[in-house]
C-alpha cells in the first residue's frame, strides 16, 4: 500500500519524533519512519492510529490510482512565498459519508454564490461541540433553517440565520444537525 503519511507529516510541520508522540499509545520515530517508507507493512490500525495523531481522516493517508494528487508550487508563510524545498503533494479532498452540502445560490454572510459548505451530520449528544459554527438544522416537510447555533438547551437550539439585521430563530430540538466543516470555493 502507498501512503501519504510522509507529505501529511511535512504539510503539518511535525518531525517524526513529534508524530510518533502524538500518537496514542505513543510510539518511536523509528517505527514513524519504517510506515512512510514502507518497510513495515501499514495496518488499517495503523493507518487510524497515525490519522488521529495528525487530524486527518485514514483515506487521507492512502494514495489510490484513481484519485489524483495535487502538486504544491508555493508555500505561502508570513515571511512571503517559496517553493517547496522537496516535491510535495496534497490529496483532494474526500468527503466522510455523513457528510451532507449546502450549496448557496446567491452570497449571503460569509458565503458567496456557487459556494459549496461540506457539513459534518451529528447526534443530539454532540450538539455542544458546534457552539458558534454554522449549520444546518432539519425542519418539518423536507425543510431546513441554517445559521449560526448562538444557544441550545435540552428542548431549544437558537441559531442566528448569516446577513446583516437578521434576528435569531429558536428550532425545537431535531434528530439530527450538521455542522460546516469545509468550505469549497472557486474563486
Amino acid at each position: 500500500m502507498i501512503t501519504a503519511i510522509r507529505e501529511v507529516r511535512r504539510a503539518r510541520g511535525l518531525t517524526l519524533d513529534q508524530l510518533a508522540r502524538a500518537c496514542d499509545p505513543p510510539t518511536t520515530a523509528q517505527t514513524i519512519g519504517r510506515l512512510e517508507t514502507g518497510t513495515r507493512t501499514v495496518s488499517l490500525a495503523w493507518l487510524s492510529r497515525i490519522a488521529a495523531a495528525l487530524g486527518v481522516d485514514p483515506g487521507d493517508l492512502v494514495r489510490l490510482p484513481d484519485r489524483p494528487d495535487i502538486a504544491v508550487a508555493a508555500i505561502l508563510s508570513p515571511d512571503g512565498v517559496r517553493a517547496p524545498t522537496r516535491p510535495q503533494s496534497l490529496p483532494l479532498p474526500v468527503a466522510p459519508g455523513d457528510t451532507v452540502a449546502v450549496l448557496m445560490a446567491a452570497g449571503t454572510g460569509d458565503y458567496r454564490a456557487g459556494d459549496q459548505l461540506w457539513c459534518r451530520r451529528i447526534a443530539p449528544g454532540e450538539f455542544h461541540t458546534a457552539r458558534n459554527r454554522d449549520i444546518l438544522v432539519p425542519r418539518a416537510a423536507g425543510r431546513f433553517a441554517f445559521g449560526r447555533l448562538i444557544d441550545l438547551d435540552d428542548r431549544h437550539l437558537r441559531i442566528l440565520p448569516p446577513g446583516a439585521g437578521s434576528a435569531s430563530v429558536a428550532l425545537a430540538s431535531p434528530a439530527w444537525i450538521a455542522v460546516a466543516a469545509t468550505l469549497v470555493r472557486s474563486l
